[in-house]
């Protein structure tokens, strides 16, 4: 009888170039006793040409429910088990949260197994100066909730960043470039580590265009990397709640010289209380 739970080791894999495999995913995913997939079919061949051969069970988006209460139960009886996606690291849009969460829920030991990512490899040779990002995952699907979340979108100064699948990235362009508008500079980061990958910039206004000059352009998976929206000056309004905040944080702590601006101002305190942390973290103003 076992008296140790066994480990969920989160194992990252190629996301093209079977090269992107780490020799510590090798050594984990040979030493496992089993390993959850999104694909057994997919993961079967791919593990087969690194030589390894495991036991696989199924963990999808249609059966992680069902399927993570007998995982939990392999790794309480002592099993160790490897959690892997059809491409890159598990649970980032991709299956494997309700397995990680449960096995933290359930006192097991989690090891993530870092490796191949196609959000951070894009962003890396996209040249595009981000100290700020925003990963967003997928979009929807439907057009309409699509645009409805790059409304929510629009305003942030930070860049953006999504996956796209090629059936929809003729449709999501157009939406991008209507939504948050042409001047933006969107980058096309398209089967990355594999044979035919592909980096490019423009601005959004000309992106339609160029994927429709060449039908290979919207073939194979996406990352697109849209930039952020641009600072504006200050209203009048933002101008005196900023003004009336300076002087509230000189004497009272942050949250309530926020609850007293926004009396005050009449302005939200939600929206006080951001722009008082941006202003206390920002030097420029403690010398004002």
């Amino acid at each position: 009888m076992h008296t140790t739970t066994g480990t969920l080791y989160v194992v990252a894999t190629p996301i093209g170039n079977l090269g992107d495999i780490t020799q510590r995913a090798l050594d984990v995913l040979k030493t496992v006793e089993l390993v959850a997939a999104e694909d057994t079919r997919h993961s079967g061949q791919l593990l087969s040409r690194l030589g390894i051969s495991v036991k696989f069970v199924a963990l999808h988006e249609h059966n992680e429910q069902r399927a993570t209460p007998f995982l939990i139960a392999d790794l309480q009886a002592g099993k160790n088990v490897a959690l892997i996606t059809d491409a890159g690291t598990p649970a980032i849009s991709d299956p494997g949260t309700l397995l990680v969460a449960a096995a933290h829920e359930a006192g097991i030991r989690v090891v993530p197994v870092p490796g191949a990512s196609a959000v951070v490899c894009a962003l890396s040779a996209a040249g595009i100066y981000a100290p700020n990002w925003l990963f967003y995952g997928f979009l929807p699907a439907k057009a309409s909730h699509r645009r409805d979340a790059l409304v929510q979108l629009k305003a942030l100064p930070y860049t953006l960043i999504f996956y796209e699948a090629p059936h929809r990235i003729v449709e999501c362009v157009e939406d991008l470039a209507a939504t948050l508008g042409g001047d933006r500079r969107i980058t096309f980061a398209r089967e990355l580590t594999k044979l035919f990958e592909n980096i490019h910039s423009l601005p959004l206004s000309e992106a339609s265009e160029w994927l429709a000059a060449d039908a290979n352009r919207q073939k194979g998976e996406f990352v697109l990397i849209v930039e952020g929206a641009k600072e504006v000056e200050d209203n009048p309004e933002q101008q005196h709640l900023r003004e009336t905040l300076a002087v509230l944080l000189e004497e009272l702590p942050l949250k309530q010289a926020a609850h007293i601006a926004a009396k005050l101002t009449g302005i939200k305190k939600n929206t006080c209380y951001k722009l008082a942390l941006t202003m206390r973290d920002d030097p420029t103003d403690e010398e004002n």
